[in-house]
């Protein structure tokens, strides 16, 4: 027996409207807002650390840093001087507006110049939520293999840039850099693939590149 289902209201209406005015006190307040995606041990923390150390001389940084549990990746981001929030959603799968906007004032926005979202470690329910951001960043380490891009389409397909990282790894494991980036493209084609180490810093002068360039085209664009 098939069964049709009328929908009375948008289960989103609230998360939509939040992230509406998430987006309007980041354009007020001229702070550009990048969201950080990925799967757990995909290395978001420390590429967040490395790019701190580039730009915190430059731009004032500040990140709000979500986790199921525990203060450990916020407190390694306080060690560098940066003003950094947790939420622990003590259990759920990924950060919603509601709850980035709970936190927002704890931060002075005119002071800050890039806020970065370390969203939950989870390659499926991150995608579907818009927290208000400006650019979406989903990280994919080469031990996880080629198999994520075309097996989480939904997540590569609404990003603006994939970043592979641990590329320092590539002699030790499959992952082929061409058959990502072509994987990529059928998905996303408008997506840009950048291939770093945060830890031995190989392919990270572009990808702070690409954060100064387009937090210059926010500024213009404000």
């Amino acid at each position: 027996m098939i069964m049709n289902i009328k929908l009375q209201k948008d289960v989103l209406k609230d998360q939509n409207v939040a992230a509406t005015y998430n987006r309007n006190l980041f354009h007020q307040h001229k702070t550009l807002v990048i969201n950080l995606m990925s799967s757990p041990g995909a290395g978001k923390t420390t590429l967040l650390e490395q790019t701190v150390k580039a730009l915190k001389d430059e731009l004032q940084i500040a990140v709000i840093e979500g986790d199921l549990a525990t203060e450990r990746d916020a407190e390694r981001l306080r060690a560098l001087g940066v003003k950094t929030v947790q939420i622990n959603t003590v259990g759920g799968c990924h950060l919603d507006a509601r709850m980035i906007a709970k936190k927002l004032p704890l931060f002075e926005l005119d002071e800050i110049d890039i806020l970065f979202i370390e969203n939950i470690g989870n390659l499926v329910c991150p995608s579907g939520y818009d927290l208000g951001q400006h650019y979406k960043v989903v990280i994919l380490s080469t031990p996880e293999g080629n198999d994520k891009i075309p097996k989480y389409p939904v997540m590569f397909r609404r990003t603006d840039i994939t970043v592979i990282n641990k590329v320092d790894l590539l002699p030790y494991v499959t992952f082929d850099l061409d058959e990502a980036r072509k994987d990529l493209e059928t998905i996303n084609p408008e997506a840009q693939l950048k291939a770093v180490s945060a830890q031995t810093g190989e392919g990270l002068e572009d990808w702070i590149t690409w954060i100064k360039d387009v937090y210059k085209t926010c500024s213009e664009n404000r």
